[in-house]
């Protein structure tokens, strides 16, 4: 178990329960869950449309260098030239849902092209109707991202900014360096990827039962999505695999309030900015 530390202290029970394997799902459904993961990210959309997920207007506070102006030292180099100029950049959202990211991004950044991809057909389909959808900024279309398949619908170093913001906790741990490998491909020398995504410990881990576990830090839910729980050495080692070079990475600590429901928990992401080296 890594060094709490770093994240909160757990009790004795959570301990327990955490290191409890006795209960781990069943290799024969594990297998089914990996094949129907499509399946499963569909039907969540059809039950909840455009309604799950808020528009994240947090994203150019996290992620500076997403706005003019607010380049950081490495991303004045080479590429970044263009940004300042008010030639258009190009972003891949890497697992969009239907646009809570950046559709706000397009209202803050006039010259910004997006490249919006997911794993649900569905997702893809809601984000097409959504009301400031315009082909001449957006490209969106359906991809598996373990598979290499970006390169059909991008040229190849041609991205400057990625996101990849609870996505790749999505994602069997087995596969998730091809997602990094495939993503490296599209994107820039010199280009930033941004990353998000729920850390160790963090209170949704906590709430699993045994029964929900997959294996160590990897569970499922009631409606079969799957989540994966980070620490921030797991994260730089995948991206370092993959190519990537490390600009920034630590752990977010957020709490989620709601008065009227009485709900005051802590939240745990890791959150990261890697470049892809020159």
């Amino acid at each position: 178990m890594a060094d709490e530390g770093n994240f909160r202290l757990l009790s004795e029970e959570e301990k327990r329960k955490l290191a409890d394997n006795t209960k781990v799902v069943s290799d024969f459904k594990q297998k089914k869950l990996e094949k129907e993961s499509q399946k499963n990210w569909d039907l969540f959309y059809k039950r909840n449309a455009t309604n799950f997920f808020k528009d994240r207007h947090w994203t150019t506070a996290e992620f500076k260098e997403l706005l003019l102006g607010n380049s950081s030292e490495m991303w004045m180099r080479g590429s970044s030239k263009a940004y300042q100029t008010g030639e258009q950049r190009v972003l891949l959202e890497a697992g969009c849902g239907v646009g809570n990211l950046f559709y706000p991004l397009l209202e803050e950044i006039p010259n910004l092209f997006v490249h919006a991809c997911d794993f649900s057909p569905r997702a893809v389909q809601f984000l097409k109707e959504h009301v400031n959808f315009s082909e001449d900024r957006v490209n969106a279309f359906h991809c598996d991202l373990t598979e290499d398949s970006l390169k059909s619908h991008l040229s190849k170093c041609n991205v400057d900014i990625v996101t990849l913001v609870f996505v790749l906790s999505a994602i069997h741990p087995d596969k998730m360096l091809a997602v990094l490998q495939n993503i490296i491909q599209v994107l820039k020398p010199g280009g930033l990827l941004f990353f998000r995504d729920y850390g160790l410990y963090d209170h949704a881990m906590l709430r699993f039962n045994p029964t929900n576990k997959l294996s160590d830090n990897f569970y499922v839910r009631q409606d079969g999505t799957r989540a994966y729980y980070f620490s921030k050495d797991l994260v730089e080692r995948l991206f370092h695999q993959a190519g990537f070079q490390t600009l920034d990475n630590d752990y977010a600590h957020r709490r989620t309030v709601n008065k009227k429901e009485n709900i005051d928990v802590p939240r745990i992401f890791v959150q990261a900015k890697f470049m892809k080296p020159f």
